[in-house]
């Protein structure tokens, strides 16, 4: 009997009980084409502020990475940048809203495949390095009532890889790693999920990131 009780105890402590998902690049997808002035989001803010794309990393850079870490608060990355570009802070706003809607779809039928497996008693979170100006656009409404928790750097003061951050969401959804699913389209934050024992999947497409978690679920 003890025996047998140690085998479900294992089974059971096996089975997982939360999948995470990053954003930009899985649930929001980068367009792809230039016939129709898909350019990238820096690119792009570059020439509607009709500076080079040189320039315009001048003036993003230490705000850029201040911001991601959440080392900024967004005011103060607000006031800065419209320093920099020399535009109002109203302006700043509006134009990275355009460009970042411009240059993302969202993932709908890895969202539905999200909220299926919710069904199933799973839990969902999302986890995600951004800075505020993308933050705004790409977690949009409907993922404040799909997924808990959502961990976005900017947010909490880390980022990915920092294996900080992993246990911070580890903790909020009370799971251990070895019942946690991560999935990422970087193979380095995947890397360092995996060292603290985190079940992981690298996004390539949408079928063959559902197929692994079919799987990994079963």
């Amino acid at each position: 009997e003890k025996t047998l009780l140690s085998r479900i105890q294992k089974m059971l402590a096996k089975k997982i009980k939360a999948v995470i998902f990053d954003v930009g690049g899985v649930l929001q997808i980068k367009k792809q084409n230039r016939d129709k002035g898909i350019k990238g989001v820096h690119k792009e803010v570059a020439e509607k502020f009709n500076i080079s794309l040189d320039h315009y990393f001048d003036a993003v850079d230490d705000v850029y990475a201040k911001s991601i870490e959440g080392k900024l608060q967004e005011r103060e990355v607000l006031k800065r940048l419209a320093l920099n570009f020399k535009i109002s802070q109203k302006k700043l706003i509006k134009v990275y809203k355009v460009v970042y809607t411009k240059n993302f779809n969202l993932n709908k039928e890895l969202l539905d495949y999200a909220e299926k497996i919710k069904k199933q008693k799973i839990k969902i979170a999302i986890l995600s390095d951004m800075w505020h100006h993308s933050k705004h656009t790409q977690i949009i409404k409907k993922f404040y009532k799909v997924f808990n928790p959502l961990i976005i750097s900017c947010d909490v003061g880390m980022r990915k890889p920092n294996k900080e951050i992993y246990k911070l969401i580890l903790r909020k959804l009370h799971t251990n790693p070895e019942e946690t699913i991560f999935i990422d389209d970087r193979e380095w934050n995947i890397k360092s999920a995996k060292e603290i024992g985190i079940k992981t999947i690298l996004f390539e497409d949408n079928k063959k990131t559902m197929n692994l978690l079919e799987k990994l679920l079963k």
